[in-house]
């Protein structure tokens, strides 16, 4: 496995191989895009071109990870200039300890007798049941959501921001595959990233019907991309801190071995749609959560940091939550073409 990043310093970029506790600069690469769009075009391996050009300037992770360098991380993936050619999204009920949390958020309230399974308690049976076909077979489709383009990609560090009209903002720490669609239509797995897939809980609580509304919201993926990452059985920890101290804190397992989809079935469920195969289009799309801070209770504050780590999947995100002021929620007015 070996570990990317991309930086910045304001006015470069550059594509850095991990070789902790250092960076190495991969020479005339700005974007990893760049580098991955080359590799298709010419049937290259991407690994083998990785470690040809790590030639370049060696660079103190440690500084950069720390906010002591002019460099800066960004998120692991993007199209330059053009965000909207990226396309965010994810898969729900597919961890193992993930159907508890949903089904407590949408179960009716204890004070009443019955307690009917509930759409998302189906959904996750339906996956358990079909969730990993047999190699060639397709199996059940997971829930699927869409987070919008590469507009709402954050990089490490960056603020989460809970909007004026949320009614909340919470992390979902993830694992998400990163990909790019070749010339010809074929989707490829550049790698995989830790990531915070943060959503807006309460307002989902509400009403399952408002998932769709809820999980349009900025996300966070990194530092790292890994390429040929494992992804059998992927132990990692969460943790909420505020004024720097953690509040809240709990080991997670993801990889295939705790879910109730296989990598392929998910795969096969997102690329079946013709309008996921467009040339040249990258998708970052989240696998799922395995726990929630929110399914315990939890209810962040404007400052909080939201910690990711998946061991091997290098360092940790982190990211602070921003609460929009509540006097910024104005309507917005549609004016006719006349």
């Amino acid at each position: 496995m070996i570990s990317l990043v991309q930086i910045s310093n304001g006015s470069s970029r550059r594509v850095a191989l991990v070789a902790e506790p250092h960076l190495r600069c991969l020479a005339g690469v700005t974007s990893i895009y760049e580098l991955a769009s080359a590799c298709i075009s010419v049937d290259a391996s991407f690994t083998g071109r990785v470690n040809e050009l790590a030639i370049g300037e060696l660079l103190s992770y440690d500084d950069i990870y720390d906010g002591k360098s002019e460099w800066r991380l960004l998120q692991p993936i993007d199209v330059p200039g053009t965000p909207e050619r990226m396309l965010v999204s994810g898969t729900g009920l597919t961890h193992l300890g993930s159907a508890k949390d949903r089904q407590a958020m949408h179960e009716r309230t204890a004070t009443e007798a019955a307690k009917p399974m509930t759409d998302s308690m189906r959904m996750f049976e339906w996956g358990i049941a079909g969730g990993r076909p047999r190699e060639g077979e397709i199996g059940t489709p997971p829930e699927w959501f869409y987070k919008g383009s590469g507009l709402m990609l954050r990089p490490p560090f960056a603020p989460l921001t809970a909007p004026a009209y949320a009614e909340d903002g919470g992390e979902e720490a993830e694992i998400a595959g990163i990909y790019l669609i070749a010339p010809d239509g074929t989707p490829h797995r550049i790698g995989l990233c830790g990531g915070n897939e943060f959503s807006d809980h309460q307002f989902e609580r509400r009403n399952y019907l408002n998932l769709a509304g809820s999980k349009l919201r900025q996300c966070s993926i990194g530092p790292e991309l890994v390429v040929d990452a494992k992804f059998g059985s992927v132990a990692g920890e969460v943790c909420i801190e505020r004024d720097g101290i953690p509040i809240w804190r709990k080991a997670i397992e993801s990889g295939e071995n705790n879910m109730s989809h296989n990598l392929a079935n998910l795969e096969h469920h997102h690329f079946k749609f013709e309008d996921h195969r467009v040339p040249g289009q990258v998708h970052v799309h989240f696998f799922g959560a395995h726990s929630l801070s929110f399914g315990e209770g939890i209810r962040l504050a404007d400052g909080d940091w939201m910690v990711v780590r998946f061991e091997g999947y290098g360092r940790a995100l982190r990211n602070p939550l921003g609460i929009e002021n509540k006097t910024l929620n104005r309507l917005v007015g549609v004016k006719a073409l006349v």
